[in-house]
């Protein structure tokens, strides 16, 4: 049992956009020979982190997605409103109907402009 804080309310996890930790490749495991090679997979390879989530939430039943929005909203309600934005726009690439549902639930509202001018309000 730690009895020193454990690092307090700092975050633990990357990315963050808090200047936490990152990734030491240091700390890498080595590959090792089994019947093969035994390796960890960079899941970084491609960018494309948003097709398979986005064919999830089409796949769903319309009550699964309302089920789904209303879980994040409430685990993201709590966040400061920057972060509460970052996520939205993940979700917003994943599916339109995705970004707009929590968004929606957050109180957020997006207003559209060209790329530099797109921007969350706080909705009345």
């Amino acid at each position: 049992m730690r009895f020193d804080g454990n690092s307090g309310a700092s975050v633990n996890y990357e990315p963050n956009s808090f200047a936490g930790p990152t990734q030491d490749p240091a700390f890498r495991e080595r590959p090792r020979p089994v019947s093969g090679t035994v390796d960890r997979h960079n899941h970084r390879l491609d960018g494309d982190y948003y097709t398979q989530p986005g064919n999830l939430f089409r796949l769903m039943k319309a009550d699964a997605r309302e089920s789904l929005i209303g879980n994040i909203a409430a685990s993201l309600k709590h966040a400061p409103q920057r972060i509460q934005e970052l996520q939205v726009q993940h979700f917003f690439q994943a599916d339109p109907a995705y970004g707009a549902g929590v968004a929606n639930a957050l109180g957020l509202s997006f207003e559209k402009g060209n790329r530099s001018e797109d921007k969350f309000v706080a909705a009345d």
